[in-house]
């Protein structure tokens, strides 16, 4: 029979980094999880992905075991590394922070594609354009 779902946590974490201090401790102790161990597999499996914030999907079972899905890094952050920002515009449509190149688009997309609601990587590349006009970012190329 099918383990019981209590509950079902998602979370933003630095690949690698994480720690039981806030904010990640005090969302898994609420869950019911045990957070050494969640920490120590969590950053065993990141080790590649260091320096990213990756997005974690934490399912916990009634007799407090647990599963955890590591997606890839969000797209925003991908376009700010790739444009060389900090952050996006306040005022995307007047005012560009930024640019990418179409290779850079194309990179990005790929490297999103399992995480993304699309058949091929052309509606990719239009899902994480439209994500960096929102954020300021032009598209040259």
């Amino acid at each position: 029979m099918a383990k019981k779902i209590i509950k079902k946590v998602k979370l933003n974490v630095p690949a690698g980094k994480a720690t039981p201090a806030p904010p990640l401790g005090p969302a898994l102790g609420q869950a019911g999880v045990n957070i050494g161990d969640f920490v120590q597999k969590f950053n065993a499996q990141t080790q590649s992905m260091m320096g990213e914030t990756v997005g974690v999907a934490l399912t916990v079972y009634e007799d407090r075991t647990y599963d955890f899905i590591v997606k890839t890094p969000p797209v925003a952050g991908l376009i700010f590394k790739a444009a060389g920002v900090e952050k996006g515009s306040g005022k995307p449509n007047t005012a560009k922070v930024g640019s990418i190149t179409k290779a850079q688009l194309q990179a990005i997309a790929e490297k999103k594609m399992p995480d993304l609601n699309a058949n091929d990587i052309e509606a990719a590349m239009k899902i994480v354009a439209g994500s960096a006009r929102q954020a300021g970012i032009e598209i040259k190329g």
